[in-house]
């Protein structure tokens, strides 16, 4: 189990210890401890499981941690979920909605519910409640109609940690031989309906009740010989199809689809006077040509293997044709992370155990970028303090491979001006610039500020371009055309971010990027360590927009980006690879 889901079902108890006025020091051990294991670098269940001590963690809550690791849940938090009704817990999941506001909408109004929020707001009662303004309202309103659309689909990084926890459950049984996702989920869509399993064995009954027997089930939706269909715990609808290894490339192309490029491997397939279909290829007599492996079958159509990301019916069909197929960038292929949070803001990890965990990764680079001062929720640096990290940084440098360079997340303000002036940013290695504030302003004014912004040479990526948040905050109104024909003449990079809230550049934007002959960046923007592995999302985003490694920012060599960035980590070098600086921080 991932640290941040342990670190979520501490959290989770502590909200609902709140709402029933709990001690308040047992409340803030489940908060500590959700920070303690969100913030470790090393795996929670692995540690304990050890015998060694996770700090702020005792003997109980290490034994809660186990019982999660093997059921998933922990008893506790179960007992907490009946005492509180679900729809006080779901009010939890709107902005701005913690577990004092959900407590007192419930006892001031009897709310219970998402619906009956809503009912009350439209009404006007829940002006009633103290501490609750129109402006309250209208905000919530929002929320909630944010909130109903992100619950039809799932986000692609939580759907892909329950298809990972239950395909690890379903490999310990010896009668599973091969399994893989399919679906929306392999393809890497940004969110799913569904997901889809395939799984091959010479006894599918007994996978199919190893599958029913996972406490992962909340409810058998439907059972066959070779089909089995449940509900998650989670709310979303998971399908196990069991086929004979023969057939298992076949089924997993067709499952995977999208349905419109499957409609044209039939085309090419009747041309060819064959038949395809989930079984395998066949000739005109009934003998099957292709099936055991995806590989296989599009060689009996005459095609290269194309990647799942681009099945969307989007010129893959053409370009395997005429053999010109991309070569998408793969995660191997990044040198490094450009967007990483410490505590010096609102990161949760120092900046030692950041640089050592980026290093774990075999990067040659990071850049730490914490947040400017006009970001206060972030508790943002002042230009006193960024040149103050500036210094720790190259006095880290020399105990660490690495290279670590250093950076910001700069606000982008209200005019397009930047949050530092640009002799601060002229001593940074890599600067980020980003919308953080005023998200309601118009789209004329929202393009011209952020297109300002990236006409100062000391900006070098344009980071969550849009400000989306998925399934709680809409992008704001701009004319993405216009900024990235902004960016690209400026030579800025635009950041696909891999945060699974933001997946921001969209695959839709950043394939227009890349027709455009842009570069861009994928980044973590992390806040807790584990978040550096997201960079598989934001490699899955890029490789859906047909984005190869040589328009990839941070797939340079590091002489390479820091001769691209400008920043003063180009230039000669101090002790531990760092420029030389005066005490008061401008190169020496």
């Amino acid at each position: 189990m991932r640290n941040l889901e342990l670190a979520d079902l501490f959290e989770e108890i502590a909200d609902l210890l709140e709402i029933q006025e709990a001690n308040v020091f047992r409340i803030r051990a489940y908060r500590r401890a959700a920070e303690q294991v969100g913030n470790l670098a090393e795996d929670a269940v692995g540690v304990v499981e050890a015998g060694r001590k996770i700090p702020g963690i005792g003997a109980d809550l290490a034994a809660k941690i186990l019982e999660a690791a093997t059921t998933g849940t922990m008893s506790d938090l179960d007992a907490l979920r009946l005492a509180v009704p679900r729809g006080v817990r779901q009010m939890m999941d709107l902005p701005g909605v913690g577990p004092r506001k959900a407590k007192l909408l419930h006892e001031k109004l009897g709310i219970d519910s998402i619906e009956g929020l809503e009912r009350e707001i439209v009404s006007g009662k829940i002006l009633e409640v103290p501490g609750f303004q129109k402006k309250t309202a209208e905000n919530l309103k929002k929320g909630i109609d944010s909130w109903r659309a992100g619950r039809s689909r799932t986000p692609l990084g939580r759907a892909l940690a329950m298809a990972h926890n239950l395909i690890a459950a379903l490999r310990e049984d010896p009668a599973v031989q091969q399994i893989e996702p399919a679906g929306s989920l392999r393809r890497r869509a940004e969110t799913v309906g569904d997901i889809d399993i395939l799984v091959t064995s010479d006894r599918p009954e007994a996978v199919m009740q190893r599958f029913v027997s996972l406490p992962q089930v909340r409810e058998v939706i439907a059972r066959g010989e070779t089909k089995c269909s449940i509900l998650h715990r989670e709310g979303i609808q998971v399908d196990l199809r069991v086929v004979e290894p023969g057939a298992f490339g076949a089924a997993l192309q067709y499952f995977t689809g999208s349905k419109a490029h499957n409609i044209r491997l039939r085309e090419l397939a009747v041309r060819r006077k064959l038949k395809i279909n989930e079984y395998g290829v066949f000739d005109e007599a009934g003998s099957r040509l292709a099936g055991r492996t995806e590989e296989e079958l599009y060689a009996a159509l005459g095609l290269p293997w194309i990647p799942p990301e681009i099945r969307e019916d989007g010129g893959e069909i053409e370009a395997a044709l005429a053999n010109v197929l991309p070569r998408l960038v793969e995660t191997s292929d990044l040198r490094g992370d450009l967007h990483a949070h410490t505590d010096w803001t609102d990161g949760r990890a120092s900046l030692e155990a950041l640089v050592a965990a980026a290093e774990a990764k075999g990067y040659e680079y990071v850049v730490v970028s914490d947040h400017s001062r006009s970001t206060t929720i972030a508790r943002g640096l002042t230009p006193e303090r960024v040149l103050e990290q500036a210094r720790a940084i190259e006095e880290l440098q020399p105990r660490h491979r690495i290279r670590i360079l250093t950076g910001s997340e700069c606000d982008i303000l209200a005019d397009g001006s930047l949050d530092f002036p640009d002799e601060i940013l002229a001593q940074l290695d890599l600067v980020l610039a980003a919308v953080h504030s005023r998200f309601k302003q118009p789209r004329e004014e929202m393009t011209a500020r952020i297109c300002r912004a990236l006409e100062n040479p000391h900006v070098r990526v344009l980071a969550h371009p849009t400000g989306r948040l998925l399934g709680s905050r809409d992008p704001y109104e701009v004319d993405l055309e216009r900024v990235l024909a902004s960016a690209k003449a400026h030579g800025k990079a635009v950041e696909i971010n891999a945060s699974p809230n933001r997946l921001d550049l969209r695959d839709i934007h950043a394939r227009r990027a890349r027709d455009m002959g842009m570069l861009l960046s994928i980044d973590t923007d992390t806040h807790h360590l584990e978040e550096l592995d997201n960079i598989g999302l934001g490699v899955a985003t890029a490789r859906r927009a047909w984005i190869g490694p040589e328009q990839v920012a941070n797939a340079m060599p590091l002489e390479r980006l820091l001769a691209w960035s400008g920043g003063p980590g180009r230039g000669s070098m101090g002790a531990g690879g760092r420029p030389r600086r005066s005490k008061g921080g401008a190169p020496s």
